[in-house]
């Protein structure tokens, strides 16, 4: 399969997961935001995510949502599930049910906690890869799991044929530019700021937090970048420079964005569970002064703000408690 043949689509959005102000999933909001987003131009969907708290989502709510996720978009967009687990028969369970629930792609996080060596993380990959028919995306993200895909594992695991991709969080270009020279791996950019130099380099798409806000502008990079369109690529990314940093700077991205989200009438609450919590008073200012900055962008009028910090504030617990197996 040649880097051309794309099974994921372009613009992914890192879907948040909308729940109730007691912290159980709220899934008409879910439909509505994934419908929302894919009238916005965004071309796949990724359930489950860090940006999903899958961290506290329950193996049921995760299935539930590739079925609901994969009835939305009815065609529009790819299905992808996305977060795993740090233990490999878990993950492969997992997986498993995703592409029977539908899924059109899996997106495995590097095993988290245990800090496995490279060779326990190249395992990993392959057992999961090994166990599903479905494409999958490697997820690279240090920041979180404690450790990276090196250069060399990402290299060996390019050539089992169902790994297809990488989300790159770890922000070192010049090593995606080695790999996209010496595989034929789809790379999508894993940290919104990136997401025009990731392009730039030869990458694919992105795997976004702020597409949740505003996925518009990224359709337009992306389709401008498809075009050989520099300008028009790089307005869309200086547009959306202001509301990256709102959504990822200050608290992390999955609070921000439901802030931000609750704040323009798309969600019905801001909740988070436990642990995140929603932004304190001195974050939630800091995202507003950033929302300031923000200019014209399509599908999303800020004008129209209306943050609400007590509705934010604490975290949340699920009414039926639940256990990640």
């Amino acid at each position: 399969m040649s880097r051309s043949e794309n099974p994921f689509g372009q613009v992914l959005v890192a879907l948040v997961t909308p729940f109730t102000a007691d912290g159980e999933v709220l899934w008409a909001d879910v439909e509505k935001h994934i419908d929302d987003v894919i009238n916005q131009g965004a071309d796949g969907i990724v359930v489950t995510g860090t940006t999903g708290e899958t961290s506290t989502l329950t193996d049921p709510e995760k299935i539930r949502l590739v079925e609901v996720a994969k009835s939305v978009a009815n065609g529009r967009a790819k299905v992808i599930t996305g977060g795993g687990s740090n233990e490999t028969a878990h993950a492969i369970e997992l997986y498993k049910h995703s592409e029977k629930a539908g899924a059109d792609g899996v997106m495995i996080v590097t095993p988290y906690y245990n800090k496995p060596t490279q060779a326990g993380v190249l395992t990993h990959f392959r057992m999961i890869a090994d166990a599903t028919d479905l494409p999958v995306i490697l997820y690279d993200i240090p920041g979180r799991t404690g450790i990276p895909i090196r250069y060399e594992t990402i290299l060996r695991a390019a050539k089992h044929p169902n790994i297809r991709a990488v989300k790159d969080a770890k922000g070192d270009l010049s090593e995606v530019s080695r790999v996209l020279n010496q595989t034929d791996l789809l790379y999508f950019a894993g940290d919104d700021a990136n997401a025009l130099p990731t392009l730039a380099i030869g990458g694919t798409g992105l795997i976004g937090v702020t597409a949740n806000i505003a996925a518009a502008p990224y359709r337009t990079m992306v389709d401008a970048v498809n075009a050989n369109d520099l300008a028009t690529a790089t307005a869309a990314h200086q547009a959306l420079e202001p509301l990256v940093r709102a959504t990822m700077t200050h608290v992390p991205g999955t609070v921000a964005a439901k802030y931000i989200l609750h704040g323009l009438g798309r969600i019905s609450s801001p909740r988070v569970r436990l642990p995140l919590v929603g932004p304190e008073e001195s974050e939630a200012a800091l995202i507003e002064d950033e929302l300031a900055l923000v200019g014209v962008i399509p599908g999303v009028d800020f004008s129209n703000f209306r943050p609400d910090r007590n509705a934010a504030a604490g975290g949340a617990l699920p009414k039926v408690a639940g256990t990640t197996r």
